[in-house]
């Protein structure tokens, strides 16, 4: 199954005494973290000018896709989960539903 997510950094919720070298040494195991998982990630991409990255991922299940949310991530904890939509791939719905006119 396919998931549009729509995830935000928030810095109020990053530890109060974090230095910003800890920042940033969390935010590359977070990028480490998403190479490993690159054959789940179908795009990952990084808002101009904004804490927030857009994402679609493969995942198996709902619970496949929680525990990577809620326990997979290093920065888990300093995310904001905007949205989440299921989504399809369009090149498939127009093969499977607009060209025999959902018969």
């Amino acid at each position: 199954m396919l998931f549009f997510i729509d995830i935000r950094f928030r810095p109020a919720l990053a530890p109060k005494d974090m230095s910003l070298d800890e920042l940033w040494d969390i935010w590359e195991k977070e990028g480490e973290a998403a190479a490993a998982a690159k054959e789940a990630l179908v795009s990952v991409v990084k808002v101009v000018g904004q804490r927030r990255v857009l994402v679609i991922i493969e995942a198996e299940s709902h619970t496949q896709l929680d525990t990577i949310l809620m326990a997979a991530l290093p920065m888990a904890n300093m995310l904001e989960v905007v949205e989440i939509s299921p989504v399809r791939d369009y090149w498939e719905f127009q093969e499977q539903s607009i060209k025999p006119r959902w018969k």
